[in-house]
Formats: C-alpha cells, structure tokens, sequence
C-alpha cells in the first residue's frame, strides 16, 4: 500500500489520481490511495498569498503527514514548492511538463489588448501583476483566490473582465476551452517550475525513491532544475515578483529570468544559455546577471 498525501481541490486531486494511475501502471499489484487533507492555504482565502506566508502553505500539513506515516509522497505542483525543502525532505521525481504558459480568460474579450480602459482583470501574483501593468498600466488588478473552479465562477459572476490563471491547470481540468489567448513567455515570463507536477518524498527513503524514479522525464527535470536554481540563488519566495522559463534544444538549455517590483513597475529581465546537463550552473549564472543589474535591491523594495 502507498499513500499520496493531496490536498482536496479538484486540481490537486487531479495531479494525485494522475500520479496514482502511473505508479499502478507501471507496478501492477500495487494499491494507491490518496489521503486527502486541508492545508492552511486552502483555508485563508481572504488575503494574498504574498501577505499570509506564500506557497508554502499549501504543503505543510502534506510534509506533517508524511513525518507521522500518515503518507509515503505528496504530489505538488513545482511552483508551489519552495526553493527550499524542510530538512527530511527531497524531490524524488519531477514529470513531464504541461503547457507552462500564462492564460488570459475572459467572456468577452479575446486578448490583454482587446480589454478596454480600466477593466478589471484578476490576478494575486505578483510576478502576473508586475508584467501585466508595464503591458496596460491602465486595467485596475483586483485580488483573486480560489481554486481554479472557484476562480472561474467568479469571473461568470462579473467580478472581473478577465482573469490570468496557469493554462496547466486550466487544461487538465478540462476547461481548454476556457484560454482564450496563451500568453508568452515575453509577455508574462511563468512561474518557476509552471506546469511541472513534483513528487516529495522522505530523504533516504529509498524504496520509496526507487518507486517514483522511472516517473522523471529527464528534459523537464533539467529545465525545472534551472529555474529552481535560479529561484534559490535570489531567495525568492512568493512576496517578491519572480519569472523563469527554461527550454531545451538538444544538448543545450536556455534560461530567461525576470525580476519586478509591483511598486515601482521596474522590471529587469535576462536570457543566458548553457549546458543541458548543468541545469544548476545555468540557474545560478542567470540569477547572478539579474543580482549584477540590481535585483536585490528590486526585491527588497516595498
């Protein structure tokens, strides 16, 4: 018997039934079951992310399961997984990447440059927020929480014109239909690890590890690596405005990485390429361009 730890939204029990029906497909004879729990993260709903104590959130109570045997693995989407894991802790396997893009969803307008002056577009990311005003400093950024389902009511309630959700999650829910433009990397950079589902596990349980390692697709492993290296490098967590997106042509890898500041509306952005099986060096060269042109200073204004 294995244990998934989940949270209970529709898109975390997705990425666990979809991690379940791998592992028993490639182990016949092995039951899965999912523990469903609550996490501070889904309970807090009225503030941003970035004021309560960032992503983080939505995986502590996983980790608290695991440490009581409650569970063997929590599955997670990457950009929720800080760069830095509590001590016990490791990723054991990180899968094959969904869209990794920004979508824009509206009922009424096809494009960010189709939205009339002053709409409002919904958004609690800071890293959305940041490249979304230097695109239309005009539209009025209302918070929005919620899981994906929630998020999508509240736009066909007219809370907003528009909102900007992850198409990873949009497609795997069903709701394809729903983007009516995907962003571009140029225009809105993702989030670190965007559309990569991770598998934490207990360090040096290695049955457990042995178990989840074939689930590693090598390309998005190196790529996500180099995003989280350069995320580690800036120590950013969820209250500062940070983008990576990392791609991969045979042997080598490209990195582009943003920094903004909502306050100011500064935002610094740099590509680097490197060597597809040093992930990490990418990362932390990458970062240390941005710390060079001033994003230290970025981050720590208010």
């Amino acid at each position: 018997m294995l244990k998934i730890a989940t949270r209970k939204s529709p898109l975390a029990l997705w990425q666990a039934e979809f991690v379940k029906s791998n592992l028993e497909s490639l182990n016949p004879g092995l039951d899965v079951e999912l523990v469903k729990m609550t996490t501070q993260g889904d309970q807090i709903l009225n503030s941003p992310l970035s004021k309560i104590g960032g992503k983080s959130l939505f995986i502590k109570e996983l980790e608290v399961g695991m440490m009581e045997g409650r569970a063997d693995i929590a599955v997670h989407s990457m950009k929720d997984v800080p760069y830095e894991l509590p001590q016990g802790f490791e990723i054991g396997a990180i899968l094959e990447r969904e869209n990794p893009f920004d979508a824009f969803v509206s009922n009424a307008f096809n494009s960010i440059g189709d939205l009339p002056i002053g709409a409002r577009v919904g958004s609690c990311s800071l890293r959305r927020i940041v490249q979304l005003k230097a695109l239309r400093p005009d539209l009025v950024i209302l918070d929005l929480r919620g899981n994906v389902n929630t998020r999508l009511k509240k736009l066909d309630d007219g809370e907003y014109d528009a909102i900007i959700l992850a198409c990873s999650g949009l497609i795997r829910l069903g709701f394809e239909d729903r983007i009516k433009q995907h962003l571009s990397p140029e225009t809105s950079l993702p989030a670190v690890g965007q559309g990569a589902l991770g598998i934490e596990i207990r360090s040096n349980d290695h049955e457990i590890s042995s178990l989840v390692k074939p689930l590693i697709h090598k390309k998005t492993l190196n790529e996500v690596s180099a995003e989280r290296a350069l995320n580690a490098t800036l120590q950013g967590g969820c209250s500062v405005a940070i983008g990576a997106f990392a791609t991969s042509n045979g042997s080598e890898l490209k990195l582009s990485g943003m920094v903004g500041n909502v306050a100011s509306g500064k935002i610094l952005r740099v590509e680097e390429l490197g060597d597809m099986n040093k992930p990490l060096d990418l990362g932390i060269i990458t970062a240390k361009k941005l710390l060079s042109l001033g994003a230290r200073e970025l981050l720590n204004e208010t």
